[in-house]
């Protein structure tokens, strides 16, 4: 990071360093004046142009003198050899002087850079706390709703442990012989009331044949009629049955017959409805729901817990 941060920097001062202007360049004054330059030069060249030496004899002299010039002057044009050689030194560049008002200038650009620099990476650190902090909050709500969906269950589980719960069995009566008892029986923590008792008599072949919702009605010869207080434990009779009542619930003597001759079966099925006394007014009320076999004998007869699933139910 600090590597990065140093390399950052020292790129913005190399760009605010070229932004400067070169002020060499205006205090050379041999550039705008060219004709200056050229003087300057010849004089220089003329300074520099080595003095003919005194020959020792006359007689060469004027023939050297006039070869050179009717050299110079062959063709009436002067020849190249005689022509001066000119060689142009530039002076050395003026040193560049700074201003205030560029060392100021180039002062603000280091620091707008600078700022500019703790800015962005102050913005890139509050980015990424604030990530972490959304981050923690939905692992904190996510940790919350699953506390409340386990207290709720814990909760309900209480409540559920604690609710009367009303149990459906069958046994034998101590009336008469062949006659047995639908017996209702709390298995819950708090007492219920029996409000309605509902029954249901159906014949099929067996119990896949049976119809998927049964039709429950009030039972007329449900037992007790009146409400009844069931405590934590106790049972009590709902329905009796026995071998004479075989022929008023088959209605028909062809009906009786198959049923006699196990041929089709006698499913007898019923519904309680209680009422827990302890939970609040909007939550009160549960069903169970039971079915029941007749199986018919010749000397005894025998009456079992039955039925599909749909029809043993408890709410």
């Amino acid at each position: 990071m600090a590597i990065r941060g140093f390399a950052v920097c020292t790129l913005l001062l190399i760009i605010s360093q070229a932004t400067v202007p070169c002020l060499g360049q205006a205090a050379n004054p041999s550039r705008n004046n060219p004709s200056r330059d050229n003087r300057a030069s010849g004089n220089r060249a003329g300074a520099t142009q080595p003095t003919a030496q005194p020959s020792t004899t006359s007689a060469t002299a004027p023939q050297a003198t006039s070869g050179l010039a009717g050299t110079a002057e062959s063709n009436g044009e002067p020849s190249e050899e005689s022509q001066p050689r000119m060689i142009v030194t530039l002076p050395p560049p003026a040193p560049v002087t700074w201003h205030l008002h560029d060392k100021i200038l180039w002062a603000a650009y280091v620091v707008l850079a600078i700022l500019g620099y703790v800015g962005i990476m102050m913005a890139l650190s509050t980015l990424r706390k604030i990530d972490r902090q959304t981050a923690a909050a939905t692992d904190a709500s996510s940790a919350a709703q699953d506390v409340a969906r386990a207290t709720l269950l814990i909760a309900q589980s209480m409540i559920d442990s604690a609710r009367p719960w009303i149990a459906i069995t069958v046994e034998p009566s101590r009336i008469g012989e062949n006659s047995f008892n639908v017996m209702a029986t709390n298995r819950g923590r708090s007492p219920a009331t029996i409000t309605q008792t509902l029954g249901h008599v159906q014949v099929a072949i067996d119990e896949s044949r049976l119809t998927g919702i049964p039709e429950y009605r009030p039972d007329k010869q449900a037992e007790p009629p009146a409400p009844v207080i069931l405590l934590p434990g106790e049972s009590v009779a709902i329905k009796r049955f026995g071998r004479d009542d075989l022929k008023e619930l088959c209605k028909t003597e062809e009906t009786l017959k198959r049923v006699q001759s196990w041929e089709e079966k006698l499913f007898l099925c019923g519904k309680v409805i209680y009422r827990d006394l302890i939970a609040p007014p909007d939550d009160q009320f549960h069903e169970t729901t039971w079915c029941c076999w007749y199986i018919h004998g010749r000397q005894k007869s025998g009456l079992v817990m039955a039925g599909p699933p749909s029809y043993n139910l408890h709410t």
